[in-house]
């Protein structure tokens, strides 16, 4: 089917007659000959749509198709497209005229095949680096066009999340979860974790191909998702995550440098048992802080130094995999010599002995042995345990053809400062517990399947490292998805298999040893491999360090991208960068946050702040999926087809689940900071329009609750002023008395729905412009006077006419007006222009005629205003008729502001002669007692007509807080 579409200028100015020096060139009022006016064609189209070529090609709306297209080419390709074309050039795109009526729209609407060729040829380089290579160029000559970091779906994706995937938790702290909790359970641990993470690259695949992903990944995948104040709470969080993950790989690569590899450069020695901790962690702190000064001047360098580091870090990572599978394969038939001395079932540490037994041959005497003088200082006092049971040397590493996989299959939780104890070993039972100062090997931390689930979840957080680097990345869309997936494919396959073979092949006793003491300080996962334990130590010294600069490189990235968003005032310094767009700034405070993180210490206490700042940022990207997924956005068109909302929602369960189960009181902290950030930022006021899901969700509630209240009436419980307010405009377009909206504030104190309206006199055409200026000065002043609702301006031929279809049309649906608010008019009787009390006779009418009710203040500008609170007074309300309760709820409602709230209530009403005013006065009293209304009643006793309007008027004039609401009788409130 083929659609042609005729395109027409919609500007005032425009069209000849209607503007004022058109290029129609007619007078103003005058009419045009339709036949000088040539429609442009566009050309046809066949398939599902024809874009309109004389939209313009910078529009920065979301109605375009290509509209979220253009407006990531930044600010250096928004300049004039003809300023860049020569005159022929010029001549030849624009010589067919099918692109605009004017000469004046050429320069702002490029022809449509130009547009494509610039939206198929863009290259996302970060900010300022086009500016630095074209600053180059001037000095070396015309140069190739520039040229930044174009990395695709291995170097940009895959290795930066394997490498973060591969991080410290694999060499340092799996072996120990196997042991702990066991391999049944640490395969449910793993499970439960991949599970979340491949759930959330699913909807983080579907985000990242609906669009250009430019650099700052998962926070703008968020923010243009969730809108601004979503996306800089989740951002933030994301940021420290991922900035206290370089903390942790930097604390993991000290832990094997001072434990492993030189345990000799410790500049805190050890003391006795209780100092030795304390000791290991100045020392981390100490060396962690220069470490992290190192790869923060390996960062600074560029992206592509880092890269040229993560090549090699990775291959000393894959090398050390290998070597655990290739020692885990060999431990079958040719299990490593690694000895575990045992007393009785417990398992002592190899630091205190060089024989495993009691007593030692030394030539023909027979002596006691180091351990002997370590369990029985003297010959009178003896541990009675050590008496009661023997030493037994048992294989520390039987192999995988050992049988070992079905003694660790089970869990072995403890409590901190437990002796590891083996299973199925002889043991005599004592029942004074060991003491701390005995020579076993001890469990440092209390041990659960909650806390080893909150320390294992780090390991499989690298997911969005890749995202995080979307600026250098060439392709993002094709590469986000792809290197993700595959790297959690890959990784999740690992952990699974390590598990099984960790579990087959090492002992659980020396399993559960988080620092190999009892195989005299080795690495507990150097233990299977091969060919010797120092490849392993090695290889997870490097790749701790490549994840710590993987994390170092994406985290100031992240910032500078919320930092150029400007929707947190004080981060915006951190959107700067050196020439080549390097976050400068932002690396040197992710530097200072990161030195917090090493100033803990301990991996293990890291490791569960971790869990929670990156699930909560993956509880949102599923979030995020699910609601574009279910609203059915036009917009939202991935080219990653395997995605439904149903795994979005289960992705975020399990994110929710993983959160409390990992440490409730964390999770509680984690929300807590992301809603004060969101508050925050809602405060500021982020004046950004992405088009996120909660503005589409926001616009189906809408939706849904006015079709509910078109169901029928309000109930009497839930009614309240619907406040339709008319101001007046001066000659300046400003609001004559702005004290009608400050009564107004004070009244609905922002419930309920609040119309502004006002009339402006003459043509629409013509006073377009004018509308909208008297519309933003009106919604300028309710954000002034805080006045929460909508503004309309209408423009008509009589201002009785325009309030008339105020009256009449304002609101939508069972969201409309029930109460009018119109002032007083000034000085009618002085003036001789009889439009005003006209005007106010006729809105009365019109008012009646809708059945709505009906206040007018008088001497609007004698009101007190919203920072001049009334320190005393009386609220005096005149009831001369029965309303249905509308004049006894005024004042209530105006008493909940603080203007008012020391004010009384003060109920006057007129009793006739024929009336008994000590009984009307009990029956208000009653009445009001039920209405659950606090006011002092007076009776007015009239004894003529005359007396009683002179009565009336002086009450009036004596009311000494509030003035009074005039208000004719409607039919209902």
């Amino acid at each position: 089917m083929s659609v042609r579409f005729t395109v027409t200028p919609t500007r005032a100015e425009d069209v000849p007659g209607l503007g004022g020096d058109g290029a129609g060139g007619g007078e103003p009022g005058g009419g045009a000959d339709t036949g000088d006016v040539s429609a442009p064609t566009a050309a046809p189209a066949t398939g599902d749509t024809a874009g309109a070529a004389g939209e313009p090609a910078l529009d920065r709306s979301q109605s375009s198709i290509t509209g979220e297209h253009i407006k990531l080419l930044g600010n250096h390709q928004e300049k004039d497209v003809a300023a860049s074309l020569s005159d022929d050039h010029m001549g030849s795109v624009y010589g067919d005229g099918n692109l605009a009526l004017f000469e004046e729209e050429l320069e702002t609407r490029p022809k449509v095949s130009l547009l494509l060729s610039r939206m198929a040829n863009y290259t996302n380089l970060p900010q300022g680096a086009r500016e630095h290579e074209e600053a180059e160029s001037v000095g070396e000559g015309r140069r190739g066009g520039p040229r930044g970091p174009q990395m695709g779906t291995l170097v940009g994706v895959f290795l930066p999340c394997l490498q973060n995937i591969f991080g410290i938790i694999l060499f340092l702290r799996l072996p120990w979860v196997v042991g702990t909790a066991g391999v049944l359970q640490a395969l449910c641990i793993v499970v439960l974790c991949c599970s979340c993470t491949m759930l959330t690259a699913i909807s983080m695949s579907a985000i990242a191909t609906n669009g250009v992903v430019p650099a700052g990944g998962s926070y703008f995948m968020i923010s243009r998702s969730l809108g601004p104040e979503f996306g800089g709470a989740v951002g933030l969080c994301f940021y420290l995550g991922t900035t206290f993950a370089g903390s942790m790989y930097i604390l993991g690569a000290m832990e094997i440098l001072l434990t492993y590899l030189f345990p000799g450069m410790a500049i805190f020695r050890w003391g006795d048992v209780n100092a030795e901790m304390g000791n290991m962690l100045n020392n981390m702190r100490v060396y962690g802080s220069c470490f992290l000064l190192i790869l923060a001047l390996v960062v600074f360098v560029g992206v592509t130094y880092v890269n040229k580091f993560a090549s090699v870090f990775l291959g000393c990572v894959v090398v050390s995999i290998l070597s655990i599978y290739a020692g885990a394969i060999k431990s079958a038939f040719a299990p490593p010599d690694m000895p575990v001395c045992m007393l009785g079932n417990r398992s002592v540490s190899a630091e205190w002995y060089s024989e495993c037994d009691k007593t030692v041959r030394r030539g023909n005497l027979t002596v006691t042995s180091k351990l002997w003088a370590h369990f029985c200082p003297t010959n009178l006092t003896c541990d009675p345990y050590f008496l009661a049971n023997n030493l037994t040397l048992i294989p520390g590493v039987p192999g995988l053809a050992s049988g070992a996989l079905a003694g660790n299959l089970w869990s072995r939780y403890g409590e901190r400062g437990a002796v590891i104890e083996g299973r199925g070993l002889p043991s005599v039972g004592v029942r004074d517990p060991p003491t701390n100062d005995m020579p076993y090997v001890y469990t440092d931390i209390s041990t659960s399947f909650t806390l080893l689930v909150g320390i294992f979840f780090p390991s499989v957080t690298g997911i969005m490292a890749g995202s995080n680097r979307s600026g250098d990345l060439k392709d993002a869309q094709r590469s986000i998805p792809t290197g993700t997936m595959l790297a959690i494919g890959t990784t999740s396959l690992v952990y699974i298999t390590t598990i099984l073979l960790f579990g087959a092949s090492i002992d659980g006793v020396v399993l559960q040893d988080k620092f190999g003491g009892a195989v005299n300080g080795t690495l507990v996962v150097g233990t299977v491999s091969w060919p010797s334990h120092w490849l392993i130590v090695a290889g997870s010294f490097f790749s701790t360090c490549g994840a710590g600069l993987q994390s170092l490189t994406g985290a100031p990235r992240l910032l500078q991208a919320i930092g150029r968003d400007n929707i947190v005032p004080f981060l915006r310094v951190f959107g700067r960068g050196k020439g080549n767009g390097e976050p400068t700034w932002a690396l040197l405070l992710t530097a200072a946050i990161a030195e917090l993180g090493i100033l803990i210490a301990s991996l293990d206490l890291v490791a569960p702040i971790l869990s929670m700042f990156f699930l909560m940022c993956y509880l949102f990207v599923n979030l995020a999926c699910a609601l574009q997924t279910l609203l059915r956005t036009p917009n939202w068109r991935p080219r990653f087809h395997y995605y439904h909302w149903s795994l979005s929602f289960l992705g975020m369960s399990l994110c929710v689940a993983l959160m409390f189960l990992s440490s409730w009181y964390y999770a509680m902290a984690a929300m807590l900071i992301a809603g004060m950030i969101y508050k925050y930022i809602e405060f500021q006021g982020a004046e950004k329009e992405w088009g996120d899901g909660f503005r589409g969700l926001s616009l189906s509630a809408a939706r849904f609750a006015l079709l509910r209240l078109e169901e029928g009436p309000p109930h009497t419980k839930n009614w309240r002023p619907q406040l339709l307010v008319l101001i007046k405009l001066d000659e300046d377009l400003h609001v004559k008395y702005p004290r009608l909206l400050t009564f107004a504030s004070q009244l609905k104190a922002g419930k309920g729905l609040t119309i502004v309206g006002s009339v402006l006199t003459g043509n629409f055409l013509d006073s377009y412009s004018e509308a909208n200026a008297a519309e933003q000065a009106i919604k300028a002043l309710m954000s002034r006077e805080r006045v929460k609702g909508f503004c309309q301006v209408v423009v008509t031929g009589r201002v009785r006419d325009g309030v008339s279809h105020l009256i009449q049309s304002g609101g939508l649906g069972g969201m409309r007006h029930n109460t009018v608010v119109l002032g007083w008019p000034t000085c009618w009787r002085q003036s001789e222009d009889p439009r005003s009390w006209k005007t106010f006779i006729g809105t009365v009418r019109v008012t009646t005629a809708a059945q709505l009710a009906l206040l007018v203040p008088k001497n609007i500008s004698l009101f007190p205003g919203n920072g001049d609170p009334v320190p005393e007074g009386t609220v005096d309300v005149w009831w001369i008729v029965h309303d249905g309760g509308l004049l006894m709820l005024l004042p209530f409602l105006l008493r909940q502001h603080k203007v008012w709230r020391k004010c009384s209530i003060r109920i006057f009403t007129v009793a006739q002669m024929e009336d008994n005013s000590i009984q009307m006065k009990k029956d208000l009293a009653t009445f009001l007692y039920h209405l659950r209304i606090d006011a002092q009643v007076e009776v007015v006793e009239m004894v003529s007509d005359r007396a009683g309007v002179g009565s009336h008027r002086a009450a009036r004039v004596a009311t000494p807080c509030c003035p009074t609401s005039d208000r004719p009788r409607p039919d209902r409130p």
